[in-house]
């Protein structure tokens, strides 16, 4: 299927499935290799990381915890520029090694907010894994650890990734073509 129509957008074949998970796979090895002996608590950054996180944490071997927050930032196709918490931390990170797994790092408004509440909360060490990074969005000086895949600032779907709650489900990445 190399395009599909979600709602009234068309979009194209982009990343296919298997280059999805070499590059998944590929972080998770760095993270085994430098998170070795850390305990880390991994914070999978619903909705859209959760096909990452999913298929990551099936690589990584280290002893960690997972747990999950919900923010909110889009609105159809663009980022508004708020975040909002709908679901917060409930575990304590004061010591911790945190790696936040985010789906997508594009203007680092979102990421910022993250890593600000983290530090305020105590944690020792923050790493950043994204599966998706667009280096052409950015607005924010964040540092980001991992990232699977660098893409154009261009709008996807697949993999986690939404348009108006749809196309998540999508083993593949698709771009919008019109």
């Amino acid at each position: 299927m190399n395009t599909i129509q979600i709602k009234d957008k068309k979009f194209s074949l982009s990343i296919p499935e298997s280059e999805i998970l070499e590059a998944v796979r590929k972080v998770g090895e760095e993270i085994n290799r430098d998170l070795a002996h850390k305990n880390p608590l991994f914070i999978c950054v619903l909705n859209g990381a959760f096909m990452f996180a999913g298929d990551l944490m099936k690589t990584v071997s280290v002893p960690c915890e997972i747990t999950f927050i919900k923010l909110s930032s889009y609105d159809g196709l663009y980022t508004s520029g708020v975040v909002k918490e709908i679901i917060g931390l409930n575990e304590s990170v004061v010591g911790r090694t945190v790696v936040v797994v985010e789906d997508i790092v594009d203007t680092g408004i979102t990421m910022e907010r993250i890593l600000s509440s983290l530090r305020a909360k105590g944690a020792s060490e923050i790493r950043v894994a994204t599966f998706l990074q667009k280096p052409d969005a950015l607005q924010r000086d964040i540092q980001v650890d991992y990232v699977a895949m660098k893409i154009p600032n261009d709008f996807i779907v697949g993999y986690g990734l939404d348009y108006d709650g749809y196309g998540r489900n999508l083993k593949d990445i698709y771009t919008v073509v019109e």
